[in-house]
């Protein structure tokens, strides 16, 4: 189909794809003469753009740019990709070994969202796919996230969370995540299914993503249960080593 159901969506992609090839900000008028959108329709994408803060106006040079917004969504696309592809053979690895699904994920504000999902053979569906995001507090994934982080920063996310848990409690938790290097729910996100969870640590040692395995409820012995939180702490290890250098942990 040669002509856009949507030429708002269109023009504002055309506009973003020119900004990000060309080294400085320009006019609007160039923008109109370059992409063929009219006139008055270029300056109103550009209008919303700039309240959006993906783009900036210099309103000296009467010029356009790339805004912050851009910046951050060009950032997270390179950090993420790397570590997806990173994650891919060890979670595979991990979710064979468990019977179940390897899950990679990140926090988001007060939730997390899965980047990653890796089955073994017959292993169930669940609600922990691609894109699905689900509150930090009730998930192995975002604890083990949150317990590397500063004491301000996870009261926040647990103030703002429907936290079942006391914040005596929660504190307490998370002590016991970091003490232990990973955490593990059972039954708190799908019927029938436990998780093993650890944090990936960047530079600053704060947690960059989460490498999680699920698996149905009492199908690991102790054995094997420590077998998959030993395989999930090396790869974490492996992972956070070869994205940002960490050599310990």
């Amino acid at each position: 189909m040669n002509s856009p159901q949507v030429p708002a969506a269109r023009h504002t992609l055309d506009i973003l794809r020119l900004l990000s090839t060309i080294d400085v900000p320009i006019s609007a008028a160039r923008i109109h003469r370059e992409l063929g959108i009219p006139r008055s329709t270029t300056y109103h994408l550009l209008a919303e753009m700039v309240e959006a803060g993906f783009v900036v106006h210099l309103a000296g040079e009467r010029t356009y740019g790339l805004g912050l917004a851009a910046y951050s969504m060009a950032s997270a696309y390179t950090t993420q990709q790397p570590l997806v592809r990173l994650s891919h053979k060890h979670l595979e690895k991990i979710a064979s070994f468990a019977g179940g699904s390897g899950h990679l994920s990140r926090l988001s504000a007060t939730e997390i969202v899965y980047l990653q999902e890796t089955r073994a053979a017959r292993a169930v569906s669940l609600i922990s796919q691609v894109g699905v995001r689900l509150p930090a507090v009730g998930t192995a994934s975002g604890r083990a996230m949150l317990a590397h982080l500063p004491e301000t920063e996870y009261r926040a996310v647990y103030s703002a969370s429907d936290a079942t848990e006391g914040w005596g409690g929660f504190q307490k938790h998370l002590a016991d995540v970091r003490q232990r290097g990973f955490d593990v729910e059972v039954q708190e996100v799908s019927r029938g299914q436990a998780s093993v969870a650890v944090a990936v640590l960047d530079h600053l040692q704060r947690p960059a993503a989460a490498l999680a395995v699920t698996y149905p409820v009492n199908s690991l012995s102790d054995e094997q249960f420590s077998e998959v939180c030993r395989l999930l702490q090396e790869s974490a290890r492996e992972i956070s080593a070869r994205m940002y250098g960490n050599r310990t942990r």
